[in-house]
């Protein structure tokens, strides 16, 4: 039997969820309102989170003023929750309308055919519709395949399940199924939409620069490229007043190399460049620099 704390848990899920349902009706320029007061509310509210927000910007742009760097948490704020918003109508507005928001840009064709492919999505705060939009725009979607952390709130995973699995043919794999059956996938063709960017801890990561701090990354960019005989492109997702342009990146030259840090190093160079075109949207809400090299202080 359920305890009363479950039940009133599980009850708050399920509202959740037909609210967003609800929310989804609604014009978009109403959803992005609601974001901009829910953005500011959690900028005041959530004192811990925004602690992190401001110390990682402190890190990454120490050449900006405190008054820029605090513009620019409060924009973070506002971008992270009309990204959460947007889930809504994402997962369940009609088709046609996620259809006209989500527009897919740039080297659409290296998403074409059957190479073995490696995407590299980095976290920004558009990420989940960033696979809608290749899903949609392509004429043959091809199968494809990430890498998925299960939710300890099962009604909240399955939900998030669902809307990710919404359109197209996409598989998730746990990060308990080890490597082989992702590598088999990679190599029958279905591209790897992989979000290496987070701080994993230290096993399996590798100390390199990101904004100059050394910074533990796992270097499965390199490794799944290297073991799927794949190319690697990225594709970045930007909020826009008209929902989200989904930008494809033409694949890199001469990766990987026989030198995986020094790939996973590369990888965090370009995610700086990538960073610098719309700096408010990446994910600073998360601890990027919480692992540390040994003996070296905490800076959070």
């Amino acid at each position: 039997m359920k305890t009363p704390r479950q039940l009133a848990s599980e009850f708050t899920t399920r509202a959740g969820i037909v609210f967003m349902q609800v929310l989804a009706l609604l014009p978009l320029s109403w959803i992005r309102a609601l974001g901009v007061v829910l953005g500011w509310l959690l900028y005041a509210l959530v004192g811990s989170r925004r602690r992190v927000v401001q110390t990682n910007l402190s890190l990454c742009f120490p050449e900006r003023s405190e008054a820029e760097r605090r513009q620019l948490a409060q924009q973070t704020f506002i971008y992270f929750a009309q990204a959460w918003l947007d889930r809504s109508w994402l997962w369940h507005a009609p088709q046609a309308w996620v259809q006209r928001r989500v527009q897919l840009t740039g080297a659409v064709q290296e998403l074409a055919g059957n190479e073995p492919t490696v995407a590299f999505c980095p976290h920004f705060v558009g990420m989940d519709a960033a696979w809608a939009g290749v899903a949609l725009q392509l004429q043959v979607p091809r199968t494809s395949t990430t890498i998925y952390t299960d939710q300890s709130n099962k009604l909240v995973d399955a939900w998030i399940l669902r809307g990710r699995q919404r359109f197209g043919h996409l598989r998730l794999f746990g990060r308990a199924d080890g490597v082989k059956p992702i590598v088999a996938a990679l190599r029958e063709g279905q591209p790897l939409y992989l979000l290496p960017d987070m701080d994993f801890g230290p096993d399996d990561s590798v100390f390199v620069p990101f904004y100059g701090i050394p910074t533990a990354t796992v270097p499965s960019l390199p490794r799944f490229a290297r073991l799927g005989r794949a190319k690697v492109l990225s594709i970045l997702p930007r909020i826009t007043a008209a929902g989200y342009e989904i930008e494809v990146q033409p694949a890199w030259e001469n990766y990987p190399s026989d030198d995986p840090v020094a790939d996973t190093a590369r990888m965090n160079a370009c995610l700086q460049d990538y960073i610098a075109t719309m700096p408010a949207q990446y994910y600073w809400v998360h601890k990027r620099f919480k692992t540390r090299p040994e003996g070296a202080p905490s800076l959070y």
